[in-house]
């Protein structure tokens, strides 16, 4: 402990000591902010800083003038004997693709829409049975048991009754023949037995249950000698030669998880082999306690090696962003409201900067979507001691009352990065049924592939989520010098006609909505086809575009987009 505590003091020491060179190579100027007080340190302890000249009250040493406009700059310069001895570590910032991988187990099950239930349409006693073993593997066609049933007999007497009748009924014996024929083929029984009895003329009490499909018996509910009753289940067939591997998947990788994305399966028996499928169905629900929710994923399974009831582990790989500038993980500071790294720049200085960053991908790197360029070099080990610095030199710059220059961060990384260099800028989708939802960054709507637009605070005050769209609007304020923008109305999405930005929606406010919905409507008509919705009249009529007799609003499923269109046409 003692040695640590050492190495500590020592390590501040040198850090100190360097921070003091550094402020004393810089040139002496005066402060754009006018004069500011000036203050002295002790080159031994820097944290010891007064206004006015003495000694250090630690170590009894002078204390010197600290330069102003060191104090000011958001640079840190380092000897570069000390970035040896702190083990300063940096790395280039690079572009590529931005990958992720996902893995949890999952579930081998039957595919549903693969399952057959044999029933029989109607009563009988089962008198022999082919079938007889739960996992038999049976082809379509291959007997399952025969079924003794008085009605089948019945029915066959039916069909030959109707031959006799042809003597007196010229005619009629092809009708009675067909009728009796389709009834015992509805009821289950081959083609092939029917038009053996209409050959042979016989009578018999039996027929002959087939399996409807390929596949395996997981389920077998009947004995030989059994009486079955219309509609018991008797067998259940599932065909194996596709399954599903269902898996449970955290909420905050949703996003990376699509339909028909490539899946991927490998079984601890064989490790040798993996199964590759699809994503098929992602279901709508989240699971409250373990914050999960399932997908589904379908495999072909040669060999019937993938088995319902197995475990399996279960591989995703998702491509966020084909060309993203990448920063290590190992490079960020995180301190809650943003996010910091040290950019190493030439003759030992490191700058901060606050960068935006994206998602994060495989190998612990994250996509910068705004404050980096590839290429620039970045602080991964040791840039703690840097951030102490800077925070040192942030405190002694409000003592001294003068307002550093923060760092112009570069150009965003991203193509789609905002012209602006807020960082705070808001996104809107400029789709209306989208505008709910609010991005801090540029790129495409991940619902429907439109670029974001950034909008001001006083424009997305002018957007409420589910109201009726009033215009459509340029993004640009009403300030902006150019005219057309911010006061022109338009009724469909477009682009600006003065600078091409994408039009946005803008709704109704709320007061104006509630009162245009507590206003009475009359009797409204609309045209049947939901197409035709904006075609919406006070009086009956025929439809101008499909010349159908217009129907009350009230008789549609699409009615209230009917209604919602009148009060929009009606609400100035």
């Amino acid at each position: 402990m003692k040695r640590i505590f050492t190495a500590v003091i020592i390590l501040a020491a040198a850090l100190g000591v360097a921070s003091h060179h550094s402020l004393a190579e810089t040139a002496d100027h005066p402060h754009e902010g006018g004069p500011v007080a000036q203050l002295y340190t002790c080159g031994m302890h820097p944290q010891v800083i007064q206004n006015q000249p003495g000694n250090c009250p630690i170590c009894g040493m002078k204390l010197t003038p600290m330069r102003s406009e060191a104090v000011a700059s958001s640079a840190i310069t380092i000897d570069p004997v000390t970035v040896q001895n702190m083990n300063f570590r940096s790395e280039a910032v690079k572009r590529g693709a931005l990958r992720r991988t996902i893995r949890t187990y999952a579930t081998i099950e039957f595919d549903e829409t693969h399952m057959t239930d044999v029933t029989t349409k109607f009563g009988g006693w089962v008198e022999k049975l082919y079938a007889d073993t739960t996992g038999q593997q049976v082809h379509r066609g291959d007997p399952l048991f025969e079924l003794y049933s008085p009605e089948f007999y019945k029915m066959q007497r039916e069909m030959m009754a109707a031959e006799v009748s042809a003597a007196s009924m010229p005619g009629a014996y092809g009708v009675l023949k067909s009728a009796a024929r389709s009834n015992l083929i509805a009821l289950g029984v081959p083609i092939e037995q029917v038009l053996e009895i209409e050959k042979n003329r016989r009578y018999t009490t039996n027929f002959t249950v087939t399996a409807p499909q390929d596949g395996f018996l997981v389920e077998k509910m009947v004995v030989q000698g059994q009486q079955v009753e219309a509609g018991m289940k008797l067998y259940r067939i599932a065909d194996l030669g596709t399954v599903w591997a269902q898996a449970q998947i955290y909420e905050q990788d949703l996003p990376f998880v699509t339909l028909g994305q490539e899946a991927s399966v490998s079984l601890s028996y064989l490790p040798d082999r993996k199964f590759r499928g699809r994503v098929t169905y992602i279901y709508p629900t989240v699971d409250e306690k373990t914050r999960t929710a399932k997908i589904r994923m379908e495999f072909h399974n040669p060999g019937y090696l993938l088995k319902p009831g197995m475990f399996a582990t279960m591989e995703l790989r998702a491509e966020l962003a084909g060309d993203a500038v990448l920063v290590p993980d190992s490079a960020v500071l995180r301190s809650g409201e943003k996010n910091t790294v040290f950019v190493a720049l030439e003759g030992g200085k490191f700058e901060p900067r606050t960068v935006a960053l994206g998602p994060r991908g495989a190998g612990n790197v994250y996509q910068v979507l705004n404050g980096l360029n590839e290429g620039e070099r970045v602080v991964t080990s040791g840039q703690f001691m840097l951030d102490s610095e800077s925070q040192l030199r942030e405190a002694i710059a409000k003592m001294m009352g003068a307002n550093p220059t923060a760092p112009t961060a570069p150009e965003s990384a991203s193509p789609a990065a905002a012209p602006a260099a807020d960082a705070k800028a808001i996104y809107i989708c400029p789709m209306p049924e989208h505008v709910s939802i609010q991005y801090d960054h540029a790129g495409k709507c991940p619902l429907c592939g439109m670029t974001l637009v950034p909008v001001s605070a006083a424009t997305l005050g002018k957007i409420q989520p589910g109201g009726l769209v009033e215009y459509y609007a340029c993004p640009m304020t009403a300030d902006c010098p150019k005219p057309g923008h911010g006061d022109a109305h338009f009724d469909k999405p477009s682009r600006c006609p003065v600078c091409g930005m994408t039009l946005i929606p803008v709704m109704a406010t709320e007061a104006k909505a509630s009162a245009t919905s507590e206003t009475a409507l009359p009797k409204l008509y609309t045209c049947p086809m939901a197409s035709h919705a904006d075609v919406v009249s006070d009086k009956p009529g025929d439809c101008p575009k499909c010349e159908m007799k217009l129907v009350p609003t009230s008789e549609v499923g699409h009615g209230k987009i009917a209604e919602a269109n009148w009060i929009k046409a009606h609400q100035h």
